[in-house]
């Protein structure tokens, strides 16, 4: 063999870069911008089956046509919502309204002055804001360079999230108060995740709500992506899980020593869809869009929002949403559960909700279109040859039952209204058990076994190393493949004052109990904390869950802290939750300071103020 021949490939020995997945999104999504602007600018924004289609069912109204097409075919405006909770989230509006927003008054992009960003008038506080601007003008723009990087700047530290403004509408209607149990089922990639988090947060005095949100995704991946966009609000009322939406798990808690299934008082039912309502900003679905998306999907969507409903307590609210305008996928849905629901059911009339949005109401009358283009105006029409791709739950109900129904009551938003993209929103109660449901299992009393080998709570006890338990929190299978999903007990055999008690003067009333750990050999690095109710769940459901992550980070090991009396130190990411229960080692700092910690390469503690130098000398007597 010549030498010509023997090429041997060397192995890359360069060190990986490290992302997170939320940067891992993000890379993506600027690929798919470059791929756009080189490839996909050349692609033409006309489909004439999606025109036929439309003008066909009416959804929009006599005279609007072209303008909704021309919306239709015009670039997606970038939109902001301020995150995090409300004295924090005033700070960065402030910021924003003050500095940023008042610049761009005087900016002229080629050659035109372009429109200060103006408040989502149908959002509350003034945390939703739209620019009329694209993200392309955005990024490309010199002139608007300095608002780019903060605007980067801010999404990366987690102050503010680029949110299609449509997609921040089923958080505001389910009304979440924090006391609610929610449920996500199709989370990812968890941008109304947040909203719902941050709704549980509303009274800032209470670092322990009474609600909790769980947030699935089908998609494992996404679940990490999931999970880094719920951790920058730093709750220990969120747990991350992977499962289908159509089949999620029927949980259990105790209350009182009964077992009983959890309902939850609050659903988001987000499902898979089409979404030629994002033509606007997904460029490709123009030459993508087919009726068969919509058929595929319509079983799927079914499936998904009647196990949203069977988990949904009576009384409660489940949001049902998609991006598409189509039919199929949205009014004929919600007519197949309030139908098999026999009054179990009925959408709510949220017109007066959500004060300044602009939307039409649900179609009552439709026809299903196969991809070939052919027209169908009921279920005995279609030939049995179609069967298989056509079914009777896509088409409308007899006049009296579409009646009753009421889904005029669902909403429609159009991106010409007010310049956004498509969306759809129905908003149901439950007022009674599904009649599949009526006959509820009876609650299990609660026997005296012996507690099963599963991961357990840690106690804050003694110098909490030997003392703790394994955790709720589960490693993700690459990383241990024998770890089982977690459950939390409480450690009964510990008597000792924990020191770490001692050490920070912990108030009488921490929940010490909801304490959890990731490893169930040695010392433990890190300590989690979890609210008492997500506890309940994790202990009662370890073997039907697959949980991806849950609990905030209050603790973490520090060897050279055991000689001062305590082996932890507190973490960065659960101040929020362990500083209303501290009574020791706090300093009370001023503005100087606090400018001495951030400007000072070497903030020495001489270079403090006279006051906080006391203060620090005096620490633990």
């Amino acid at each position: 063999m010549g030498r010509r021949n023997r090429r041997i490939r060397r192995r890359d020995t360069r060190p990986a870069v490290q992302r997170t997945p939320e940067e891992e999104e993000e890379r993506r999504k600027a690929r798919e911008q470059a791929a756009w602007e080189s490839g996909y600018a050349e692609i033409i924004k006309e489909n004439k089956l999606f025109e036929h289609y439309y003008q066909e069912l009416k959804i929009v109204p006599e005279g609007e046509w072209e303008q909704f097409m021309t919306a239709m075919r015009e670039p997606l405006p970038a939109t902001i919502r301020i995150t995090g909770y409300k004295s924090h989230a005033k700070e960065i509006l402030h910021c924003l309204k003050e500095k940023y927003f008042k610049e761009l008054q005087n900016i002229e992009v080629d050659g035109q002055k372009i429109e200060a960003p103006q408040p989502l008038n149908w959002y509350p506080d003034e945390l939703a804001w739209h620019t009329n601007l694209s993200r392309k003008i955005i990024r490309k723009s010199p002139e608007l360079e300095k608002f780019h990087q903060f605007l980067i700047s801010e999404t990366e530290s987690g102050n503010i999230s680029r949110q299609e403004a449509v997609s921040m509408i089923p958080p505001v209607l389910l009304n979440v108060q924090p006391h609610h149990k929610i449920l996500d089922m199709c989370a990812a990639p968890g941008s109304k995740t947040k909203q719902l988090i941050e709704m549980l947060h509303a009274d800032m005095d209470i670092p322990f709500p009474e609600g909790f949100v769980i947030a699935n995704d089908v998609d494992n991946k996404r679940c990490y992506l999931l999970v880094h966009q719920a951790k920058r609000l730093n709750s220990p009322c969120v747990m991350v899980v992977n499962h289908d939406a159509s089949s999620i798990p029927r949980l259990l808690v105790e209350n009182d020593g009964v077992k009983e299934v959890l309902f939850f008082d609050r659903i988001l039912c987000d499902v898979p869809c089409s979404g030629d309502g994002t033509m606007r900003k997904n460029i490709d679905v123009w030459k993508k869009w087919t009726t068969l998306n919509s058929l595929q999907l319509h079983g799927l969507q079914i499936r998904i929002a009647t196990r949203g409903v069977e988990q949904l307590a009576e009384g409660g609210r489940m949001v049902y949403s998609t991006c598409s305008l189509n039919p199929i996928e949205d009014e004929a849905v919600i007519a197949s559960l309030l139908e098999k629901s026999e009054g179990s059911l009925e959408l709510a009339d949220v017109s007066s909700e959500i004060p300044g949005l602009k939307w039409m109401p649900g179609i009552t009358h439709w026809k299903v279109m196969t991809k070939e283009g052919q027209w169908f105006d009921k279920w005995e029409d279609v030939p049995t040859s179609r069967h298989t791709q056509i079914r009777p739950t896509m088409f409308p109900r007899d006049e009296m039952k579409t009646k009753e129904m009421n889904l005029q009551r669902c909403l429609r938003i159009l991106p010409h209204h007010q310049n956004t993209g498509g969306f759809f929103v129905a908003v149901l109660i439950k007022k009674a058990p599904m009649p599949w449901n009526r006959r509820e299992p009876k609650a299990l009393r609660r026997t005296p076994a012996v507690v099963p080998d599963v991961p357990v709570i840690a106690d804050v006890a003694e110098d909490v190393t030997e003392t703790t338990s394994e955790p709720a929190v589960v490693k993700d299978d690459v990383q241990n493949e024998d770890a089982k999903p977690g459950c939390c007990v409480e450690n009964d055999s510990v008597k000792k004052e924990s020191v770490c008690g001692k050490f920070y003067a912990l108030d009488p009333s921490f929940p010490k109990q909801n304490l959890l750990t990731r490893t169930q050999e040695g010392k433990k690095k890190q300590l989690y904390m979890v609210s008492k109710e997500l506890r309940n769940v994790l202990l009662h459901n370890s073997e039907k869950m697959k949980v991806i992550n849950t609990g905030i980070k209050v603790l973490c090991r520090n060897n050279d802290g055991e000689e001062f009396g305590c082996a932890y130190r507190l973490a960065q990411e659960g101040i929020y939750s362990m500083y209303p229960f501290i009574h020791s080692r706090v300093l009370t700092v001023s503005a100087d300071d606090i400018k001495v910690l951030l400007t000072q390469e070497n903030p020495f503690l001489s270079k403090f103020s006279t006051v906080t130098q006391m203060q620090a000398k005096n620490l633990g007597k």
